[in-house]
C-alpha cells in the first residue's frame, strides 16, 4: 500500500512544538510516503514564514533535504493534469487556495495511493471524490476530521 502526505504533515514532524508532532514522525518513520512537489515549496515557506516560527532559509533547506527528502517520493503533475485540476475546481466546490489542496489529492491519486494522510481532514473531505485516496489523520482519533 502507497500512502500520500500533504505539507501539514511534513511540516508537523519537522516542528517539535506542533500538536501532533509525534504522530507525524511516527507515520514517517513507516516508510517512503509520496508528496507531492509542491509540498517542498510550500514547507519551506511555512518553516521560514514567521507566523507560528520562524528558522533560516539555509537550515530549511537543509532540513528538508537531508532529513526528510531520503524518505519522500516527490511526485508531479503534468501542466495538462494541473489544468484538468483547474477546470474541475468549480463543481468541486474548490476555489482561491483550495486549489493546492486539490492537487496534493490529484498527484496522490495519480499516483496510485490508497491513503492520503493530512491535518487538515475536512479540508480535503469538501472535494474527495470517487477514486481518491482514503483521507486520514494521523492520529487514530481524529481520523474523520472530528
Amino acid at each position: 500500500m502507497s500512502d500520500a502526505i500533504d505539507t501539514s504533515i511534513l511540516v508537523a514532524a519537522i516542528v517539535a512544538g506542533e500538536e501532533f508532532h509525534a504522530e507525524c514522525v511516527r507515520l514517517l518513520d513507516t516508510g517512503k510516503k509520496l508528496l507531492y512537489s509542491h509540498g517542498l515549496s510550500e514547507a519551506f515557506s511555512t518553516l521560514t514564514g514567521g507566523r507560528r516560527f520562524k528558522i533560516g532559509a539555509s537550515t530549511a533547506s537543509a532540513i528538508l533535504r537531508e532529513d526528510y527528502a531520503p524518505s519522500l517520493e516527490v511526485v508531479g503533475l503534468s501542466p495538462r493534469e494541473i489544468l484538468r485540476v483547474l477546470s474541475e475546481a468549480e463543481p468541486r466546490g474548490v476555489r482561491g487556495g483550495a486549489v493546492f489542496d486539490c492537487l496534493h489529492l490529484a498527484a496522490a491519486r495519480q499516483a496510485k495511493a490508497e491513503r492520503f494522510y493530512t491535518l487538515n481532514v475536512s479540508n480535503f473531505h469538501a472535494f474527495h471524490r470517487l477514486g481518491d485516496p482514503q483521507i486520514l489523520h494521523p492520529a487514530p482519533s481524529r481520523a474523520h476530521g472530528v
